[in-house]
Parts: C-alpha cells; sequence; structure tokens
C-alpha cells in the first residue's frame, strides 16, 4: 500500500514497508554538535540549506534543529536505514562544511535492531549510541494531509 502525502509543496511518497509500521519503527538520528567559539552564527546560517536538501529526501519523516547555547541538535526521522543512507550522501557536501566550525559532540541511533544492523557499518565512524526500539504505540497513517 502507498500513500501519497499531500500540502504545501511536497511530492513525497509513504509507503508502508513489507510487514513494517513506518510510524512505529522508523529509524531516528540525533546528531549533536558543538559549535566552535564565535562560530555560532555562523552555523545557525548554515541550516536553512540543510533543511532545502533533506526536502529532497523521499524517506524523510521529520527533520529540526534546536539549540542550547553552543550546543545544536538535528533531530531526524526516516523511513528505513536506506532513507538515512540517501540523506548523509544528500548532505554529504553541506556536512564538511559544517564540521569545520562545530564538531559532533555525539550521535544517537534510535530505531528497530533489524534497520540498525544495516547502518552499524556505514556509520562506525562517528561512534554513534545505539538505541534499539524495545515497545512503544502501535498506528498507522493512511494520509496526511
Amino acid at each position: 500500500m502507498a500513500t501519497k502525502m499531500s500540502g504545501k509543496g511536497s511530492s513525497r511518497r509513504w509507503s508502508t514497508l513489507k510487514g513494517m509500521n513506518y510510524i512505529s519503527n522508523f529509524v531516528s538520528l540525533h546528531p549533536y554538535f558543538k559549535v566552535h567559539p564565535g562560530k555560532l552564527e555562523a552555523f545557525k546560517a548554515s541550516l536553512p540549506a540543510f533543511v532545502e536538501k533533506t526536502k529532497t529526501d523521499q524517506k524523510n519523516l521529520f527533520y529540526d534543529f534546536t539549540v542550547n547555547g553552543d550546543e545544536v541538535l538535528c533531530r531526524e526521522g526516516y523511513i528505513d536505514a536506506e532513507g538515512v543512507l540517501a540523506h548523509l550522501a544528500n548532505v554529504d557536501a553541506l556536512l564538511k562544511e559544517a564540521f569545520k566550525i562545530a564538531d559532533l559532540a555525539r550521535l544517537e541511533v534510535h530505531g528497530p535492531a533489524e534497520e540498525l544492523d544495516k547502518l552499524k557499518g556505514p556509520l562506525a565512524e562517528f561512534k554513534p549510541t545505539w538505541f534499539v526500539r524495545e515497545r512503544g504505540v502501535e498506528s498507522k497513517v493512511e494520509s496526511r494531509n
């Protein structure tokens, strides 16, 4: 089953993966950036470019930034591991620039074990903390308006 997401210029396709409820079993990334002294405004100025690039990710569920002093968190979710990898390829050049003025202080990856297993090799260099989904509310979204 596939449903089209409609609204404000979105052309994303949402799908229910074989036996997988993507609302409950999605993969989320939580990179925490520690911005170098005096570079916070430059880092914040780069955020719109990340958002624009991410709008083209077909498997993105949500994506936003939160700021606490010189720490910046990107909250992002994807239907599956392949969506995470596609996103990282999509924003690779932007990340390389961001790492000139910020360090990756911590990376958390949350999701079902079978999806996290697909990311352990590709994300190993970032030394993430892996959070395996145990239990939660099971809900399906048929369409989004």
